[in-house]
Formats: structure tokens, sequence, C-alpha cells
């Protein structure tokens, strides 16, 4: 039987080429909206996975320049995966022009940051001696020659660490938030970049916040500003932000946004595990990761059914990795992401400041870069978001048909498997198996008769044919809706694991429900949809149809894992 294996492998590898080359189209711009995607000039989705580059503080110069050469720094943007730049600015840059007028240079002396003056001389001395406004200008041409898109985002009106409710730049009216100057800005800023392909998005302020803050005013100038940043260049997505530090669109789903142009709008949103307190720690992940879940859903994912592409413009962590809420938080933040195939920015690019909220020279450990901005601070993170950095679905990307893939958000990899005979594991999401999964909870590779199959807790589990037994299907349990869990012929349930070596097995479901001490990650999984295309194609055998097999008896035995 083993040389009748061999042989029929040996076949099928003949017959069916294994590796297909698929080239990563070039996006043509500017961008547009198509219902909840945005796509390039052709209509091919493009995927907006972006960082966020501070250039907003009281210095007003993009952070980081003293450290390395901006070339440099976008060459480095582009080697991490980011297709994307989220580059701040204080409206006063645009709008007070003694202060847009001034050198890098004086801005720094005026701070007393000698030390920043003498790495600007030595790494980017090109910009020392010209205004602010230039300087902002050089850093998106720098990101521009390295194909990398910007997007501006209006951060606050006076330069300073963001943000607080009483900081007078959080809602229209505020001390320094004159809702006539934030538009006259806009206009300045929107004419400024006008023909400049690569940036591709204005977001016009961020977090609006504090006691002031009212649906009826956000409506009234959050649409005179689309207009007027589409007014001055007509090339760019005009991008909203929402209410409560931007975690609050809710109010969109009665009332929808009305302008005189369509195909530019897109909303953005911010999610933090800080946003909900401690409440990771303090509480059951999966109680509160299906909590929140669905609060961000009823409060801004519901627009994606709507018909718009959501931005989630802010997202971070420590990535010391030892922050135990921010931890527990990204694994369902990476899960929901997954799933809704979302836009995003991550929060941050900065290994330090310059200056922020009074410290010189502030470490900045949500930065993906270290201190000296030389290299990423923790590999491993920028690792376990590259299988997010690409789309999964989306118009123009594939004639693959639609299915599901397997995803694990602690690691960020998905269910693979290396050759025929080898078992599940987990592996880059570009290899991923595609699943189906049908109406009566059953995994099967798609175009085989092979479905998942759960064995003994604590086993590899496997692939077979014989699909209509309870160890053939597979329901997605618990409050978080990520434990993949199936019912063994003893009657016992168990969830989808992994092995310390990434293999994938059957064990106990833990972590349902009231524990608080427990971690669930290895065995949170999300079904995502993708019309990807694996980059390489190892096809199932399809027995019934290639080989004459008398009795199909052979096709009863065959289980990975049990070969």
């Amino acid at each position: 039987m083993g040389s009748f294996i061999s042989s029929s492998i040996l076949l099928l590898f003949l017959l069916f080429p294994t590796i297909i080359q698929h080239a990563k189209p070039a996006m043509s711009l500017p961008l547009s909206t198509n219902s909840r995607w945005i796509v390039d000039e052709e209509g091919r989705r493009v995927k907006l996975a972006c960082v966020n580059w501070v250039s907003h503080l009281e210095p007003v110069v993009a952070e980081g320049l003293s450290k390395q050469p901006m070339d440099m720094i976008a060459k480095r943007i582009v080697t991490m995966g980011f297709n994307c730049v989220r580059f701040t600015w204080p409206l006063f840059l645009i709008t007070n022009d003694s202060l847009a007028s001034i050198t890098v240079r004086q801005s720094f002396q005026r701070l007393g940051l000698l030390e920043s003056i003498a790495g600007i001389q030595s790494n980017n001395p090109s910009i020392i001696d010209v205004s602010l406004i230039k300087a902002y200008q050089a850093v998106v041409s720098s990101l521009g020659k390295n194909d990398v898109m910007v997007i501006l985002d209006n951060h606050l009106s006076k330069p300073g660490w963001c943000c607080s409710n009483f900081d007078g730049n959080g809602f229209f009216g505020d001390q320094y938030f004159n809702p006539d100057l934030w538009i006259t800005g806009l206009t300045r800023m929107a004419t400024l970049f006008n023909g400049v392909t690569h940036v591709v998005g204005m977001s016009l302020r961020n977090e609006l916040r504090g006691p002031k803050q009212n649906v009826n005013d956000w409506y009234r100038y959050m649409q005179k500003g689309a207009e007027a940043v589409h007014s001055a260049n007509p090339d760019v997505l005009v991008i909203l932000s929402g209410l409560s530090y931007d975690s609050d669109l809710s109010f969109i789903q009665n009332r929808p946004v009305q302008l005189s142009f369509s195909g530019k709008l897109v909303f953005e949103v911010h999610w933090y595990g800080f946003s909900d307190g401690q409440a990771w720690v303090t509480g059951n992940p999966n109680q509160v990761c299906g909590r929140v879940a669905k609060d961000m859903m009823r409060r801004s994912g519901f627009l994606v059914d709507q018909g718009y592409p959501l931005f989630v413009s802010e997202y971070g962590v420590d990535q010391r990795g030892t922050n135990v809420n921010d931890n527990r938080y990204l694994n369902c933040f990476l899960g929901v992401a997954a799933e809704l195939d979302l836009d995003w920015a991550l929060w941050t690019l900065v290994g330090s400041y310059y200056l922020r909220e009074g410290v010189i020279g502030l470490n900045e450990y949500y930065g993906v870069l270290n201190y000296n901005w030389c290299e990423t601070r923790n590999s491993s993170f920028i690792e376990r978001i590259s299988a997010l950095q690409s789309p999964f679905r989306g118009p123009g990307l594939s004639e693959t048909k639609l299915h599901k893939v397997i995803f694990h958000p602690s690691t960020g990899l998905c269910v693979i498997r290396k050759s025929f005979l080898d078992p599940l594991c987990l592996g880059p999401c570009a290899d991923s198996e595609s699943w189906s999964y049908s109406s009566d909870k059953t995994l099967v590779v798609k175009g085989t008769y092979f479905c998942l199959q759960a064995d003994e807790s604590g086993t590899l589990v496997k692939l077979g044919i014989f699909c209509s037994d309870s160890n053939s299907k597979w329901e997605m349990i618990a409050d978080s809706k990520m434990h993949l869990s199936s019912k063994l012929r003893n009657g016992k349930s168990i969830c989808l694991d992994v092995d310390s070596s990434n293999a994938i097995v059957t064990n106990s479901c833990k972590c349902i429900s009231k524990d608080n001490t427990c971690d669930p990650a290895s065995q949170w999984f999300k079904l995502v949809d993708s019309t990807r295309s694996r980059s390489e194609e190892r096809s199932f055998l399809h027995f019934d149809s290639i080989f004459d097999l008398p009795g199909k008896g052979f096709l009863s035995n065959l289980m990975v894992g049990s070969i």
C-alpha cells in the first residue's frame, strides 16, 4: 500500500504544477471607493496598511529626523510591509503664518532642543534651515519617492500631545478649534498637495471629544470640511472621524452624511486596549472580546454593511509584550480586523520623541522602531501583522472563488499543510488551505472530499472523508466566537488548539467563561472570507476522477496523521 501511495502522489505532481508565481499588481492612483472598498483607478482593491508618523508636537517636525535620514526611515517603512503613512499635522502649521515660516532650526532653538538640532544637521541637513511647512513637504516627498502612500491627518490645532477633554483642541468652538479657521486650514493643505499623487487621503480631524461635542455640530462642520477638501483637491479620499475620541459613529446609521460628491468618503475609528480600561486583565478574555467586538460593530463596524470603507486609523500595543491588557486586546482586535478585512493604521512608527509632555527624548514603547529609529523594536510583532497587510478579498484581486481561511490571531498565521502527507499546522496565510464551511458546520478543503476531523484530546487533527459524524462538526463557541469546537464520539467537547511546534491539535476548551486568569489565545481562530490565491498550488487528490480505485476502501483509511 505504501508504494501505491507514493506512486499516486508522484503522478499527482506530474499532472499538476506545484508553484505558480503571483506578481503583486502596481496600484494606479488616485484612489476612490467602491461600496465598502477602497480601490485604484483600475477598480482593484487597495488595502491601506499604514503606520502613524507623528509631526504634530511642539517642534512641528516629523519625529525621528534627528536619529535617521528621512529616506532611510521611508525605506524601513516599506521593508516592514506598510504601504501607507498617516502623517499628522497641527492646524496652526498651515493657518499661523509666523509658525509655518520659522525654520526647523529656529523651532528647536525656541524649545531648547539643541541636541535635536545637531542630529538633524547630521542626518537631514537639507531641511535644517527651511521653513516648517517646507520640511513637512520634504517628508511627504521622500515617502512618495519610496512608493509610500500618505494620508494627511489634522491631529489637533495647537501643536502638542493629544489628547484630553479639556485641552482646547477637542471640538468645534473650543479655545483652539475655530471651525472657520479649521476649514481654511483644510483648504490650504488640500490645495498645497493637489497634484501630489501619492497623497491619497485627508483625515479631517483626529479624535473629536469634550463637553461641547454633539451630533448636530458634527454634521454641520464635518460636511463643510469634507466639501472644502473635495473642492480644493478632488483626488483625495475624504476621511471622517467620529465622536468620543473617534470611537463612536453610531449616529451615521440612521442619518447618512449628505455630500455633493461620491466615491471618496471613508470613515475612521480608533480602538485600543486601554479604550476599555483594564477590562482585559480583570475580565474573562472571551467575554470581554465578545462584548467589546459587539460594541465596536454597533458603534462603527456596521458601516461596512452599509457600503462604506472603515479605516481603523489608530490601534496599537506596548511593543515590549509585557502589557497583559494590550496582549489580550490585540488577539481580539486582529481577529475582528481579519474577519472584516479592515483598512488600518498602526500607532506608531515613532521610536522616541524630541519632546513629549515636557520630557525630552521620551521613549515610545508603542513604536515599531526602537529608540534610535535604527531597527524594529519587536520583529515578531511585524511578522504577526503581516497577514493583515494584504487584502483577503475585494474587487479585482483574484479569480479565485470565495473561500474560508482559518486565521490564528495570536500568531498571525493560518492553517496550512506543507505537503500532502504532512499534518495540518500554522504557516503563512499566503499558503493557507482553502476551506468551505457548510450549513451543517463541516469544514471541507475546497475541491476535495476531505473534512476536518477531531480525534482524542491532545492529538493531531486529521482530514477524513466520513463527514457526517459529530467529530466532523465545528462550531464557533464562547462569547468571542473564536473557539472552534467539536464533539467526540463519547460526547466530550474539545477545541482546536496549537501545540509548541505549531501543529494543529485538539484540547479541552479553556477560558470559556468567568475565569480571568487564563489565556485562551492558542485556541482562538477566525474563519475569514478570502479570495486570495495561494502562493503555491498544492492540489489535493481527487481520487474518484484521477484514479480508478477498486472499492474505494483505500479512501476510508486516507486520513492525515494516520497514514
